[in-house]
């Protein structure tokens, strides 16, 4: 089984470009799995992506993936470090779904990252800190991710915390919460 890496933080606040760094060290080939979708008539949407291109070493393959993670996840070489970026797009992109789905796409997604034998290192949007969402989609979306994001961090061999343009190493600095399904306290060394 690969490594599993989980990236969070804040918007622009360095996370995207701590996993591509995490990605280059890994010795392996690097598929990027881009979970947005360009909109050219989004300018500003469409310099983001640009930015992230930019950054991008040429030979690493990149992948547009805006909805069905879990088959890429599940069609990963054992040789190969994806990077999924981000997390937070691709609950945007699955908002229309009703709770019962969202629940079923979500337990597919963790039971492949379980199985998969390729590195993954995944990036993630913290968006719950601030005010409660106005709106119930709003809500829907902080929280799916928020769930997403504590679920896999449990499966994750380090989690990483960057904000303000530091990296903070969770997995060393902080404690796991026990986990909701089992009761028990997450061995940091697994």
């Amino acid at each position: 089984m690969g490594k599993i890496i989980l990236v969070t933080g804040p918007a622009r606040s360095g996370k995207s470009e701590w996993a591509e760094t995490l990605a280059m060290q890994s010795g392996k080939a690097v598929v990027y799995v881009a979970t947005a979708t360009d909109n050219p008539d989004d300018e500003e949407w469409h310099q983001r992506i640009l930015e992230h291109q930019q950054r991008r070493p040429q030979d690493w393959a990149t992948l547009s993936v805006p909805v069905e993670l879990s088959a890429t996840l599940a069609d990963a070489k054992p040789y190969t470090c994806l990077l999924v970026d981000s997390l937070g797009t691709w609950v945007a992109n699955l908002l229309e779904h009703d709770e019962s789905s969202w629940e079923n796409i979500l337990a597919e997604l963790l039971e492949t990252v379980d199985l998969v034998a390729a590195d993954l290192l995944f990036v993630a949007e913290e968006v719950g800190w601030g005010v409660i969402p106005a709106y119930p989609l709003g809500r829907t979306f902080r929280d799916r991710l928020g769930s997403l994001v504590r679920q896999l961090s449990v499966l994750s061999e380090t989690v990483y915390l960057v904000t303000g343009g530091h990296v903070l190493n969770l997995s060393v600095l902080g404690s796991p919460l026990p986990n909701r399904r089992e009761g028990e306290v997450r061995n940091q060394d697994s």
